[in-house]
């Protein structure tokens, strides 16, 4: 028990310490920019067992040590049918982190792998929904969840290469459904490698992807659009090393005098608006 103590202390150190500039400082300038975290609010950080989301944990308990901003935190495990040893895993490292979790189960992998159409999207979904309504349950204003940069800047290329469209990740929204609830992703401005490096640092282990239905596809998560990005990222990366931060730097600096079309509110604009009067 002590040792285990022992190197819970020191994991969180590195955050403070060796790792300060690329977790702990971007993690508070999110915090900070965007306007995460009110006094007064009690967010539900959602877990998935992946190293995202348990470092994201790990960074909210250090957050509620220091900040200035009193708030609440629940650390919500949403068990969506694991197998035995990513439940056992997920509840191990929990217990070695120091997380106090609040596991509930559903019905989610069995009800998205019957279906044929967007099983990925349906998963998704239900995912959001379970967490928002368990987290009003339980009493919260938010939802934390733990995307960071590189899941932004993937988002978007993905967005404009399959989806015809130019379409960020906002680091912060309103839920359409649960009235009064919100989303907000902390890690906004935390690279996924500085996230690595610090779990490698660490000798952690943490699940990978727990989907069942890529277990039981031929292609798998290899063959996924995402992991032909992370690729196309990386290739561009030997070129230009800031072109990940460039690309999350253009979403916030978007020139929409420049754009043919937008969408703003629901509501599609063209440019050509500006000649009606012509």
């Amino acid at each position: 028990m002590a040792r285990e103590l022992e190197r819970c202390e020191m994991i969180e150190r590195s955050i403070i310490k060796k790792y300060r500039k690329e977790l702990w400082n971007p993690f508070i300038a999110a915090v900070k920019r965007y306007r995460l975290i009110q006094t007064g609010d009690k967010i539900a950080v959602c877990i998935s067992g992946g190293k995202d989301s348990m470092l994201m944990a790990k960074l909210i308990q250090q957050l509620q040590k220091h900040s200035d901003v009193p708030f609440d935190a629940v650390y919500l495990v949403m068990d969506p049918g694991y197998n035995a040893a990513n439940r056992a895993k997920i509840e191990q490292n929990a217990a070695l982190l120091r997380i106090p979790v609040t596991v509930f189960e559903t019905n989610i992998f069995h009800v998205a792998n019957k279906t044929k159409v967007s099983p990925c999207y349906l998963c998704a979904r239900m995912r959001r929904g379970h967490l928002y309504a368990k987290a009003r349950e339980l009493g919260c204003n938010k939802i934390a969840l733990g995307h960071h940069m590189s899941d932004v800047v993937e988002t978007t290329l993905m967005g404009m290469m399959y989806g015809s469209q130019l379409q960020g990740m906002l680091p912060r929204l309103k839920s359409t459904n649960y009235e009064g609830m919100e989303l907000i992703r902390p890690m906004y401005c935390i690279h996924e490698k500085d996230i690595i490096a610090w779990k490698n640092h660490n000798k952690l282990e943490f699940i990978q992807c727990a989907c069942r239905f890529t277990e039981n596809s031929e292609a798998g998560a290899e063959g996924s659009k995402r992991l032909e990005t992370k690729l196309l990222i990386k290739q561009l990366k030997r070129g230009n090393p800031n072109v990940e931060l460039n690309i999350f730097n253009s979403i916030h600096k978007a020139n929409v005098d420049t754009l043919v079309g937008y969408k703003l509110h629901n509501e599609e604009h063209s440019f050509l608006e500006k000649f009606e009067d012509d």
